[in-house]
């Protein structure tokens, strides 16, 4: 996992249900955690384009429902800014889930654009993406 060059605006609660981008046969995603993240206390963790998550299965294949899946946020629709100066934002809040923590997609298929600070940081995803914003 490399350091993003962005600031992106941490736009997505624990909590959040996110639609699954790709045909691991999970639909919808609910945030359980985020990995690596600091907050004060009584704060929720939050998440943005870029992070490793945990995440539960909500919709989905039956035998992918009910299960606890590493996913990485590939798009989010707060917007956030980039070291040029350009604001970027997405029209839907979308995850990758992951088959070990090292950052292998499940899926072999991206639906939609992935976010350049994801593919800039995760290299799995970026082989297998094939529009990058």
């Amino acid at each position: 996992m490399k350091p993003l060059n962005a600031r992106v605006t941490k736009g997505l609660n624990v909590g959040a249900i996110v639609d699954a981008c790709d045909n691991s046969g999970a639909k919808k995603l609910k945030l359980i955690s985020v990995k690596a993240s600091k907050t004060v206390k009584g704060r929720l963790p939050a998440a943005g384009v870029g992070d490793l998550v945990q995440a539960a299965v909500k919709k989905g294949k039956p035998e992918m429902r009910k299960q606890v899946v590493l996913a990485v946020i590939v798009r989010q629709k707060k917007e956030y800014r980039r070291p040029d100066g350009t604001r970027i934002k997405f029209q839907d809040n979308a995850a990758v889930v992951l088959k070990d923590d090292k950052g292998n997609p499940k899926g072999t298929i991206f639906k939609g654009p992935i976010a350049k600070e994801a593919c800039a940081r995760w290299a799995g995803i970026a082989k297998v993406a094939s529009i990058i914003v």
